[in-house]
């Protein structure tokens, strides 16, 4: 059976007399149009086993099962397990894990795989709480994921789809940036969701590069100087840098990388690309 419409979904958690938690960000989607065009624009294919984030009631997970070779959901709140056995029941392509993503094994799920799935491909709805952490996991995983659609809150999209020198631009916006292209995919707003939610979500597309465009000689200290930047926003970044607690640059040294990077003394973190981290973390190791 179809869940993805209002009264399916209504009538599915009375049944159950599920008790929708805020804390887990619980909006399930009702709008089927959206749901085909998750699937579409994550590029699922017979060839993928696509993992998904926070099944809720399977809706998104039914479309999927359709398109993939196989998919696995992992699930935090016990109490939808039962509801995804029944409403996935017409699926022998999928598996349901009760399990927070964040402690969740990905090695272990891509080495069991079956032969010849190709383990490329994420979807996921994002409550808000858990977004950036799920996001940067999932990026900086060793297992070979290529295409990940989330589904988060729209001000977060905002915020990874910012341009240097804006409002929204900062820390979150360069690691994402640093480690796949990012685009949106579309808006969706609360009357695609029950309960409805107070804000527009985004559906954002992420691709993680094979072959990263810029690449830093020490990405954690690149990621350092990143966090040191956007502490004090306000400050310039040599300000910023040189008094942040773990790092031992003077204003001297980060003004003198700086300049050798074309940018001028007192810019702020906040005008710098990702690629330009990177090349102010390599001029300050070889000053070191």
């Amino acid at each position: 059976m179809r869940v993805g419409d209002a009264a399916a979904t209504r009538a599915i958690l009375a049944r159950y007399g599920f008790p929708i938690r805020k804390k887990y960000g619980q909006n399930f989607l009702t709008d089927s149009g959206v749901l085909r065009r998750i699937t579409e624009a994550a590029g699922v294919t017979k060839e993928d086993s696509v993992l998904e984030v926070g099944p809720g009631l399977g809706s998104l997970t039914q479309y999927l099962c359709e398109a993939a070779h196989d998919v696995t959901c992992v699930e935090i709140d016990a109490k939808l397990i039962p509801i995804l056995s029944e409403t996935l029941a017409d699926y022998d392509n999928v598996t349901v894990v009760h399990e927070d993503i964040l402690k969740y094994d990905l090695a272990a799920h891509h080495a069991a795989l079956p032969e010849g799935a190709s383990c490329r491909k994420v979807v996921a709805n994002l409550p808000y709480y858990i977004t950036t952490p799920v996001i940067m996991m999932l990026l900086t995983s060793p297992v070979p994921f290529d295409t990940m659609l989330f589904m988060v809150q729209k001000e977060v999209a905002d915020r990874l789809l910012a341009v240097p020198g804006t409002e929204n631009y900062g820390a979150l916006t360069i690691a994402a940036g640093y480690y796949a292209s990012l685009s949106n995919a579309g808006t969706v707003p609360p009357s695609c969701f029950y309960p409805r939610p107070g804000v527009d979500s985004a559906l954002l597309l992420m691709r993680r590069y094979e072959e990263r465009p810029v690449r830093s000689r020490d990405e954690q200290l690149m990621f350092r100087l990143v966090r040191a930047s956007f502490n004090q926003r306000r400050k310039t970044l040599a300000n910023a840098v040189s008094h942040f607690e773990g790092l031992s640059f003077s204003r001297e040294d980060v003004c003198r990388a700086l300049v050798s990077c074309g940018l001028p003394e007192d810019v702020r973190g906040e005008r710098l690309s990702a690629a330009d981290f990177a090349h102010l973390t390599d001029a300050l190791l070889s000053f070191a």
